[in-house]
């Protein structure tokens, strides 16, 4: 059984990319959000083991919400980033950071670095 993953990206290219690059890496894409309120309706709807996010949305809105949902749920995550204009919240200390560009090999290995019990599962594809 594959990993289910939410993607939490404001941008509809990179959010589709991440999608194909989960698929190609054996995981489910189980929605994509690009706003907060999307992300926090999809977590409250369906099972996930993880989650890519991108901190910074449209319009400033920041994925502060988000994480510290998915931290609430133990559901492990990865921060997707450009940079980081501010230091980032302190939910995110511990989570792997996939930079823009995104790449196959990149996303595979921040999801292979996820915390907890679940990165074997996530690594593995299974």
């Amino acid at each position: 059984m594959s990993s289910r993953v939410l993607i939490v990206e404001d941008d509809p290219v990179l959010a589709l990319m991440l999608e194909e690059y989960l698929e190609l890496l054996g995981h489910e894409p189980v929605g994509s959000a690009d706003c907060v309120a999307s992300a926090l309706a999809i977590l409250s709807d369906r099972k996930i083991d993880a989650a890519i996010i991108d901190i910074v949305l449209a319009d400033g809105e920041t994925s502060d919400p988000v994480a510290d949902a998915l931290a609430a749920a133990n559901i492990p995550f990865l921060v997707a980033t450009g940079g980081f204009i501010e230091p980032p919240a302190p939910v995110y200390a511990r989570c792997p950071v996939l930079m823009k560009p995104y790449t196959i090999k990149g996303l595979n290995a921040a999801l292979a670095a996820l915390p907890g019990p679940q990165s074997q599962k996530i690594a593995s594809g299974g």
